[in-house]
């Protein structure tokens, strides 16, 4: 067995954690965005706040839970 081969899987193994690190980093920046930009428009509108609101909890909420 070549040397290489035995490396494989943990090389394998450390892509699959950078790849999720990325994506969990990807969507704190988001997040995080969100709270800094402003929104372009103020409709007013009680439904869409509400659901741009539930969006952001949902969106927080699985963003703290492990991988």
């Amino acid at each position: 067995m070549a040397l290489s081969e035995n490396f494989a899987p943990a090389l394998t193994e450390t892509r699959e954690d950078f790849s999720e690190y990325v994506a969990h980093l990807q969507l704190h920046m988001t997040l995080q965005a969100r709270n800094l930009v402003p929104s372009l428009s103020n409709t007013g509108d009680s439904r869409h706040h509400l659901l741009h609101q539930t969006q952001a909890d949902i969106e927080k909420f699985v963003s703290r839970q492990g991988f």
